[in-house]
């Protein structure tokens, strides 16, 4: 199997909202393998077709120890966050060599439609809160680094950029 290359920043698919999913059809089932081949060929804890120039909102987020427990989201909201922060460093193949410590609630219940087409809710805590979240953000055209000042934000877009050019 292989996967659609990575959009890289600036590309306008990771500035621009996703297009809800009206349903979960063979189409969609085949978009969320090819997320999840190329979330393990990172290999990373989650992935949102934006990143890889898909404008429709899934998401796919497996931060086990032992892999293949991918959840399948389509349409993903939280419902509710936790009052609680966790701090991670974070990054993204679309923006590669650089990473970010973002603090996100430590738990999160999301609502989403899931691989059979039903609406599911589900908590996710720790590095699979994080990843969720992350994921969402991809879907609502934002990057890890909208969390930082500008000045961080400013500086590690600096930084990706001298890295990417050695």
């Amino acid at each position: 199997m292989s996967h659609r290359s990575y959009v890289m920043w600036p590309h306008v698919a990771l500035r621009t909202a996703a297009a809800p999913v009206e349903a979960v059809t063979d189409e969609v089932r085949a978009i969320w393998d090819e997320m999840i081949f190329a979330m393990e060929k990172m290999p990373g804890v989650g992935l949102a077709a934006p990143q890889l120039g898909i404008g429709l909102a899934l998401a796919v987020v497996d931060a086990s120890e032992v892999r293949g427990q991918a959840v399948r989201m389509a349409n993903p909201e939280v419902l509710h966050a936790s009052v609680e922060l966790r701090e991670h460093e974070e990054g993204s193949p679309n923006l590669p060599r650089v990473w970010a410590k973002i603090k996100r609630p430590r738990a999160v219940t999301v609502r989403f439609l899931n691989e059979a087409g039903e609406m599911e809710e589900q908590d996710f805590v720790g590095l699979w809160a994080t990843s969720v979240q992350h994921q969402i953000d991809h879907l609502q055209g934002r990057m890890f680094f909208d969390h930082l000042t500008r000045v961080k934000r400013d500086m590690l877009i600096k930084k990706a950029r001298k890295v990417g050019r050695g």
